[in-house]
Parts: structure tokens; sequence; C-alpha cells
């Protein structure tokens, strides 16, 4: 009981121990406010430093990775399909263009598998994932530089397409599986780090609030108590504290739920559909080489007709379709899609970007990239055709040639299509990106100063008060 009556008497009992006791408060909140604001900038610019240098750009190499696989395979398919017999019957533009891109996706396999291993140091996983698939891809390029050397003797035809088939089952069963696994573990890291990050947002803003809305209140008991006991109706110190604190909340939790939304547009909005997209470009190449493989090795088209189909469903899935009537049901559900937009009856990865569309010129280019899709489709059924009716050569002219209305001219609108409704997310990506980094680094520390600023116009505030009882 002693104790507590010194301690009412020291902090209590007498008007200036009231007002040092409301100082400290206020100065306090004001300095417990300021240091949380602070915390709280550098965990939201360590956070968007980490979604612009690691988390995206380990995802977007791991789907860089399956796609140029894809397209290293295609090309080799095609440089066989286009070789002739050790040169002779060359078709010259085709076999040039794919030996180009040929060299073009290995440069591109070896720097995002350099990349991968980097940011799998420290996830066991992915750092065995990597490795598996730098060795699988040492013995698949093996397998493909055998392909290539027996195609160019006279008479070789046999052997490189027995070693290209040895190739592209390591791809299909080994390769393609692991780098589908990266991507999917270094974009489910990224959700996982969103979402903690969004968490984490949310708490620091209640935080605000709350101790915002105390260090408020302070200010008013001590503007009122001052009012009261020195019958003045306001003190310009602890006023203008006030105006300082109330800016300070305002503009912290403004900053912190921008911020928020920024995340969520940098990774929902954005992020999610360059992935889907990624996804489709892809599966796109994929189906390209069987395509290109169908036409090499007639022993194996029961396997890979149905493999093409399987590609398709899954950037546009049409529930029940054959490559019989593909064309026919892909028109007729776009015809209802344009009817009505939020019909959408199909599926696979273009579904998964309609739905997803947030941005301005957003639906129009994903639109452009279905309906560029379509004219593909409808080629690789007049390759198929020409096959039927014994027109072999003229096949794999249409399907490799360059010049306008033949299929690699009419795949090449398409990703065209696909790039540039990709590229409108990841510029909207990199521009969320650098609005949450503005609002970390540019509005949060002038809270801070705002903060520290009330501290000090409380206690020159209350100084001349104090020095009153002196």
């Amino acid at each position: 009981m002693t104790a507590r009556a010194a301690l009412r008497r020291r902090y209590w009992a007498t008007l200036p121990a009231r007002l040092r006791l409301l100082r400290a408060v206020t100065v306090s909140l004001a300095v417990a406010l300021a240091a949380l604001l602070l915390l709280a900038g550098l965990a939201a610019s360590g956070t968007w430093n980490a979604v612009a240098n690691r988390d995206a750009p380990r995802t977007t190499s791991a789907a860089d990775l399956n796609l140029a696989l894809n397209d290293m395979d295609a090309q080799a398919a095609n440089l066989l399909l286009s070789s002739g017999d050790a040169g002779k019957g060359r078709l010259e533009t085709p076999y040039q263009k794919a030996f180009v891109f040929y060299g073009d996706a290995r440069k591109t396999i070896g720097h995002d598998l350099r990349a991968l291993a980097v940011a799998a140091q420290g996830d066991r996983a992915d750092e065995r994932t990597v490795e598996s698939l730098t060795d699988n891809f040492a013995e698949y390029q093996e397998r493909i530089g055998r392909a290539l050397e027996n195609d160019s003797r006279t008479g070789g035809e046999a052997a490189a397409l027995d070693d290209y088939r040895t190739a592209t089952d390591l791809l299909r069963a080994t390769l393609l599986p692991e780098a589908r696994t990266l991507v999917n573990s270094n974009d489910q890291a990224f959700n996982a780090e969103y979402t903690e990050a969004r968490s984490t947002l949310a708490a620091q803003l209640v935080a605000v609030i709350a101790l915002g809305v105390l260090l408020l209140a302070a200010l008013g008991i001590l503007q009122w108590y001052l009012a009261g006991r020195f019958h003045r109706i306001l003190n310009p110190g602890v006023l203008a504290a006030t105006v300082c604190a109330l800016l300070a909340v305002f503009l912290g939790a403004q900053a912190l739920s921008a911020s928020a939304d920024h995340l969520r547009g940098a990774r929902r909005d954005a992020f999610d559909s360059v992935v889907a997209l990624s996804r489709a470009r892809a599966i796109a190449y994929d189906a390209n080489a069987d395509e290109s493989r169908w036409l090499l090795d007639p022993d194996r088209r029961d396997q890979y007709g149905p493999s093409f189909l399987a590609k398709s469903q899954k950037l546009y899935g049409i529930s029940g379709a054959a490559l019989s009537n593909y064309d026919s049901e892909l028109d007729r559900t776009w015809q209802e899609y344009q009817a009505d937009p939020a019909d959408l009856e199909f599926t696979g990865e273009f579904r998964r970007e309609l739905d997803n569309i947030t941005f301005a010129g957003e639906r129009a280019a994903a639109e452009k990239t279905v309906e560029t899709y379509a004219v593909y489709e409808r080629d690789d059924r007049r390759i198929r055709a020409l096959v039927a009716a014994g027109k072999v050569r003229q096949a794999v002219e249409f399907c490799m040639d360059w010049k306008p209305d033949t299929s690699n001219a009419h795949f090449a609108a398409w990703m065209a299509a696909l790039d540039k409704v990709t590229d409108i997310n990841r510029q909207h990506f990199a521009a969320s990106v650098e609005a949450g980094r503005s609002e970390a680094t540019g509005v949060l520390p002038w809270t801070c100063g705002l903060l520290l600023a009330a501290g000090v116009l409380t206690l020159l505030g209350l100084r001349p008060r104090l020095a009153e009882f002196r």
C-alpha cells in the first residue's frame, strides 16, 4: 500500500506529475508508432526486392526452360524433316531457320539451368531436380547430336530417327516433367511469400491504426487537460503535434493498404496471367513439336496424334472433342463466348487468362491469341489431310515453310499475339512493383519523421507549462 501511494504521489497526485505522465505516454506512443512504421517500411522494401529480384525471375526462368526444351526438340525434328538425304532435296529456308532456332534454344536452356541452380540453393528438392535436369540434358544433347550426325550421312535417315526417338523419349519422360516440377515449385514458393507478406501487411495495418488511435487519444486528453487546468482553449505545440500524428497515421495506414493492393496486383492480377501464358507458350511449342514428330516418324503417328490433341485440350479444352470435330467445336464455343463473355464453355490455359482479365487492352489481346490459335489448329488438319492423300512432301512444305499462309507463318502470328498479352501483364507487374516500392521507400519514411516531430512538439508545448511549477 505504501509503494502504491508513493507511485501515486510521484505520477498522479500533483498537476506536474500528471502532465509528465501524459507527456511520457504521448511521446512513447509516437516513438513506438514511428518504429513500427519504420520496420513495416523495411519489411515491405525487402518484400518488393524479393518479388522483383528472386521470386518472379526464378519462376519465369523455370517457365523459359520448359519452353526452350520443347523448342529445341521441335527444331531438332524440323532439322531432320527438312534436311533431305544428306542435304539432297533440302528445304533450305526451313532448315536454316530451324538451325538458328535450335542453337538459340540450347543457349537459353544453358542460361536457365545456371540461373535455376543458383535459385535452388538451400532447397534440397529443387537442387536435386536441377542436378537431374542438367545431367539428363547432357545426355539429351548427345543423342540429338548423334541423330544430326547420322542424318548428315547418305542413307543415315533410319539411324538418325532411332537416335531422335531415344532423345525425344528422354525429353518427354524425364526432362519436361522435371522442368514443370520446377515451374510449379518456384511458383508455389512465390505464392507462399505473397501470402505471408499480405498477412504481415494486414497485421501491421491493424497495429498502426490501434497505436494511432491511442496516440491521438493521448494527445486529445492532454489538450483537454491543459485547456481545463490552464484556462486556455488550445496549446499550439500539442495542436501541432496532433496534426502531425493525424497526418502520419493517415499516410502510414494508406501506404500499408496501398502496398498490399500493389502486391495483390503484381501477383494475382499480373503474374498469375504471366504464369498461365508462359505455360500456354510451352504447351504450344510442344504441340508444334508433336506435329513435326508426326510427320517425321510414321511408325509413331498413333502416339503423336493423340499427344497433339491432348496439348490442344490443355490450351483450349473442349469436352469430348476429337481431332475430327475439334475445329467446329472451337468455332461454336468461341462464338458463344463472343456473344456472352461470361459464357466460357471451354477450359484450359486460355480460359485461365480470360478469367483473369484486369488491364486495358488485355481482353482484346487475349481474344486475338485464341483467334490466331484457331487458324493454326485448322492448318494442322490440312497437314493430316495432305498426308492421308499421299502428298507427304506437300504436307512437310506447308508445315515447315515460312511463306504467308503456311503453318509456320500462322504459328508465328499466334506466338506474337500470345507475346502481346503476356507483355501487357509483365508491364503491369513491373508497374505494381515500382508503385509498391515507392510506398515503402517514399511515403513511410515521411510518416516516421512526422511522428518524431509530434513527439518533439509535445515536449515543446508542455515545457512552458511545466516551467510554471519550478
